[in-house]
């Protein structure tokens, strides 16, 4: 062999083994900037879950912000509404008082409350106080129970108040007070749920 080919053998050589270092080395390479790109996607990926996370959740909030303010909105409306049926209500349930005044069963009403009061009276002093709409209706009773009744000087809306001052006691049967304590405690019920 000569030296030339001495030296073409050891260049083939050198030539192979470089190669089969840069083929060593570049697969190295390939393998480490694969196993980075992979890192790099699954970071990624992981952020952007967090932040599909993070923005669902914040949306989230939001409608249940818009939900809560639209709940409240609502409960207003059917609370104002509510309170326009009740007046209403209450107003036609006056109009039926004012004409059930007119009529005889009111008097019966009338002398049934009268008679009440002079018999849980007993023979403690009494004072009855009659609406001034009932002026006309006071004589007959007044003497029919050979009670005290008295004109008041305001109007309750019907009815009679007594009171027994030895005892300290007031008998309310008119009809400003039971109206009033009827529309205070008045529900709407809609679904079997009771509103106010």
């Amino acid at each position: 062999m000569t030296t030339d080919e001495k030296l073409q053998h050891f260049l083939d050589i050198c030539m192979e083994d470089a190669r089969d270092r840069g083929a060593r080395v570049f697969d190295e390479y390939a393998q480490a900037l694969d196993k980075t790109l992979e890192e790099h996607k699954a970071s990624a990926r992981h952020r952007a879950r967090m932040q599909i996370q993070g923005e669902s959740e914040k949306i989230q909030r939001e409608i249940n912000k818009e939900l809560a303010l639209e709940q409240i909105n609502l409960k207003r409306i059917i609370s104002r509404r509510h309170d326009e049926l009740k007046d209403k209500l209450f107003a036609e349930v006056q109009d039926l008082l004012d004409s059930y005044m007119k009529t005889p069963q009111y008097l019966e009403l009338l002398d049934s409350q009268v008679r009440h009061a002079t018999e849980f009276a007993g023979t403690d002093p009494l004072i009855i106080y009659m609406d001034p709409a009932d002026e006309d209706k006071r004589g007959a009773l007044a003497q029919h129970y050979h009670a005290n009744i008295k004109i008041s000087d305001y109007s309750f809306g019907g009815g009679i108040r007594a009171v027994i001052p030895t005892r300290h006691i007031l008998i309310d049967n008119s009809f400003g007070t039971k109206l009033a304590e009827a529309k205070r405690d008045f529900r709407f019920k809609t679904g079997g749920v009771t509103n106010g």
